[in-house]
């Protein structure tokens, strides 16, 4: 294993953990970010210490990038709304030779079978699989957490199994760097409007409970409210944000295998074309149970993915730019994590402001995606010099495989 490579960030005068981020070679961490892993560290119940993650940065109730372990307690808003929200990836028999010369024709497939954006599919489009696997697997604990939380039925909840959603979310195609350049398929996506939903209604929970008990005035910021274990609201949401990570985890699945349906029916790729055992799967927005330290914890990863000894990981960077297939050094100093992208630079208008059309354009030469003033706030030059995140980390992960994008659809 590399050098550790964080570095213990100055501690605040009301701190009870040190903060140990791993951010050597990317910029320094922005003023709003700081003050939140400040505030993050105040918290009497967080374990050990806070591990930041290269592609920190600013986010709605929580810094993206941290990684932090609670006892008796998890604070919903640090898991977040986009609750499971992760990656999928699969390995193809198809190589770069054997790609049409131009891939419009596969974008223009994904996007006719995957709904994209805020859409769903209808009661009369949803695939028969999706029904299925929305029965034997999700069903049944979804109307038990309904009749203990009844605003969450009137929800996107299986009509949005095997959709994209908006946002950063994404699907591509790509090479890697193998001499046979393989084509793998890449897809990024949570629990939609459900899982939105989810993490609404307990942040607000968590409010509520600690406004009627006069402690909510007393937190540094009032996205730092916590359910406390032993209470039925606690309890309610660690059912609740379980149910919502395996809706995540099986909408990854459902949609893969829609695109894969799609881009074969194209008859631009070999159609015998197979899609090999190596595949990935997994969440970067999330908390489970786990051991670190001594201690039983909920572990929150917020924009972090699992890097235990021997874990598969997919970090991906900007559109157009490079991806990688990674594998966990099982780091105990970053709670066997590592970051889950690139990480902006700045925020969405910000980028909108600053870049043009002519730059988007620029940037995604070379792959197949929307070129339109909508999609400018996802540009490349709004996120972080990829390499430098993964120099930053090279103690969390080693890389296995380097993907570049050559088609890319965005929600």
């Amino acid at each position: 294993m590399a050098t550790s490579l964080f570095q213990t960030i100055a501690r605040s005068a009301k701190a009870v953990v040190p903060i140990k981020a791993w951010t050597r070679f990317v910029p320094q961490i922005e003023t709003a970010a700081l003050d939140q892993l400040h505030n993050l560290s105040t918290m009497p119940f967080v374990h050990s210490h806070v591990a930041v993650m290269p592609d920190v940065h600013h986010g709605k109730g929580s810094t993206i990038g941290t990684v932090f372990p609670t006892t008796n307690a998890i604070i919903p808003a640090a898991v977040g709304v986009d609750i499971g929200c992760g990656m999928c990836a699969v390995r193809t028999s198809v190589t770069a030779n054997d790609l049409p010369q131009s891939l419009k024709k596969l974008r223009t497939a994904i996007e006719s079978k995957v709904p994209v954006g805020m859409a769903g599919f209808t009661t009369s489009s949803v695939p028969k699989a999706n029904v299925a696997a929305w029965d034997a697997t999700l069903k049944t604990d979804f109307e038990r957490l309904c009749s203990m939380h009844p605003s969450l039925e009137k929800t996107n909840n299986m009509l949005h199994l095997g959709t994209l959603g908006t946002g950063n979310h994404f699907i591509e195609m790509c090479l890697d760097n193998t001499p046979a350049q393989n084509v793998w398929i890449m897809l990024h996506s949570g629990s939609r409007g459900v899982g939105n939903k989810i993490g609404t209604h307990f942040i607000d929970i968590a409010k509520k409970d600690m406004r009627k008990t006069h402690m909510l005035q007393a937190l540094p910021d009032a996205d730092l409210a916590y359910l406390q274990e032993g209470t039925q609201h606690f309890e309610d949401y660690v059912f609740a944000v379980g149910w919502a990570q395996r809706f995540a985890f099986l909408n990854r699945q459902l949609m893969m295998s829609q695109v894969i349906g799609a881009i074969r029916d194209t008859g631009d790729l070999p159609r015998d074309f197979t899609t090999d055992s190596f595949a990935v799967n997994c969440h970067h927005n999330y908390v489970q149970k786990e051991h670190h330290f001594g201690q039983d914890v909920y572990l929150t990863r917020k924009g972090a993915v699992r890097a235990g000894l021997g874990d598969l990981g997919i970090i991906p960077g900007s559109m157009g730019e490079k991806s990688y297939i990674v594998r966990g050094l099982g780091n105990k100093d970053s709670f066997e994590s590592c970051s889950h992208g690139a990480g902006r630079l700045m925020s969405r208008t910000a980028a909108k402001k600053q870049f043009t059309l002519a730059d988007h354009i620029a940037r995604t030469k070379g792959v197949e995606c929307r070129k339109d003033e909508a999609v400018i706030d996802e540009t490349p030059g709004c996120y972080k010099d990829i390499d430098a995140v993964m120099k930053s980390q090279e103690d969390l992960v080693e890389v296995l495989y380097t993907l570049k994008q050559v088609l890319c659809v965005k929600g």
